[in-house]
């Protein structure tokens, strides 16, 4: 995983598709996709495995590296808005940085995606979130 010597992590769960990772003294957590592509079923059990961390480590930010990506998938990602992310607004987690590939395709799969979710549940609390997509971990943290 990408860190600087200031930027020291746990790792607190390795899965087949993912790691997840606790930023030391710091509520932050961090998924570092480990595929080029996550099943439905695969997705679902690293987010219900990062709510529990949320929930005990009370993370108020999730950092999801999803650089080793190479497919995007929608049913997904519209899971991962409307039911995930709603559990985890009461829990305090209301920070998400992104970090997609360099790859044009999946950025521009990834907006179009999160488009017709937005428009689809206007109004809806996920929409509400601080959301940003950067381009290092180092970044995501201190932003």
């Amino acid at each position: 995983m990408e860190t600087q010597l200031s930027i020291k992590v746990d790792l607190l769960e390795k899965l087949k598709h993912a790691e997840i990772s606790k930023v030391v003294d710091q509520p932050i957590l961090i998924i570092q996709a480990k595929s080029p592509y996550i099943p439905l079923e695969a997705f679902k059990e690293i987010f219900e495995t990062v709510g529990a961390f949320v929930k005990m480590h009370k993370i108020n930010k999730l950092i999801f590296d999803k650089r080793e990506m190479s497919t995007f998938h929608q049913p997904s990602m519209a899971w991962y808005y409307t039911d995930w992310k709603e559990r985890m607004i009461p829990l305090g987690l209301t920070k998400h940085r992104k970090i997609l590939p360099d790859d044009i395709l999946f950025r521009h799969s990834v907006e179009i995606g999160r488009e017709k979710i937005y428009n689809k549940y206007a109004g809806a609390e996920f929409t509400k979130l601080d959301l940003k997509y950067v381009e290092s971990l180092s970044e995501a943290i201190s932003i």
